[in-house]
């Protein structure tokens, strides 16, 4: 599946996206300057995130919802806290992230996955530098049926964003 096509996917579902985020660092080029900013301490510049955050303010209106997970370790690594700091925007915008601590995600995937409408699977995969491939559209009824008993469990263990923060 090409970029298009992923991009798609956030733009033609009809009622939920879900994201499972079982990774410490992705290596997104776009980000790299703000999480130098955010680690240094700086102001931190977010303008390559305004297209993103506009597109669940938008599905939001639309009665859409984006919902996440992160699958975190503690002590959170610059990186995590760079996204605990990130997610107060998405939250605002209408995404609902929350946090798993690694060690309470035991018998959920070890890899990144995006589920649309619980009926079509995008399995991501990632460069061993944690660089982003693409993903890989699955609809087998099985498949899905499991990774949407993994976002319950998921869901149902983890912690909301501003509890997390706060903690």
């Amino acid at each position: 599946m090409n970029d298009a096509q992923f991009d798609r996917l956030f733009l033609d579902f009809e009622h939920t996206a879900f994201r499972l985020e079982a990774q410490e660092f992705y290596a997104e080029p776009y980000e790299a300057e703000s999480l130098r900013q955010f680690v240094g301490g700086e102001e931190v510049d977010l303008g390559w995130f305004g297209d993103w955050l506009a597109m669940i303010r938008q599905a939001t209106a639309q009665g859409r919802q984006f919902t996440r997970v992160r699958v975190v370790s503690l002590p959170l690594t610059d990186y995590s806290r760079f996204g605990v700091y990130c997610s107060q925007f998405t939250n605002a915008a209408g995404e609902d992230i929350r946090y798993l601590p690694r060690d309470r995600a035991v018998g959920l995937p070890g890899y990144d996955y995006w589920l649309f409408d619980s009926r079509k699977l995008a399995r991501m995969h990632f460069e061993s530098d944690m660089t982003f491939l693409g993903a890989e559209v699955i609809t087998d009824p099985a498949v899905v049926v499991q990774h949407c008993h993994w976002r319950d469990a998921a869901w149902h263990r983890a912690v909301r964003r501003d509890d997390f923060a706060a903690e």
